[in-house]
């Protein structure tokens, strides 16, 4: 089992930008693909994005296409989403998630593994 660590959440003005990171600990020898999802008050939790082990496959949701980058550092064994032009509507607590394989995609039902979700506000 994997263990996610989430952290870089925080309030910000519209317009703004943060960066997310997820470090990941425990059973990390095998390769495997990340992704973000996030979760806003009364909806369904929703996926954000992804990319596979080697960063080589990735995938946005329309909603944040232009805006978010996710990104890995293997060696660090970290995932990052860099968020910009940051919108009310981003506010949620996101959450990174460790796929099943090396691949990932906007499928909840591909990981295997998730973190405890940092709250990302976006208000002025």
């Amino acid at each position: 089992q994997v263990q996610l660590v989430e952290s870089g959440g925080g309030l910000v003005q519209p317009g703004g930008s943060l960066r997310l990171s997820c470090a990941a600990s425990g059973r990390t020898s095998g390769t495997y693909g990340m992704g973000w999802f996030r979760q806003a008050p009364g909806k369904e939790r929703e996926f954000v994005a992804a990319l596979n082990w080697s960063g080589t496959s990735i995938y946005y949701a329309d909603s944040v296409k232009g805006r978010f980058t996710i990104s890995r550092d293997n060696a660090k064994k970290t995932v990052y989403l860099q968020m910009n032009n940051l919108k009310p509507e981003d506010t949620a607590v996101y959450y990174c998630a460790a796929s099943r394989s090396s691949s990932a995609g906007p499928e909840r039902k591909d990981f295997a593994s998730w973190g405890q979700g940092t709250q990302v506000t976006v208000s002025s």
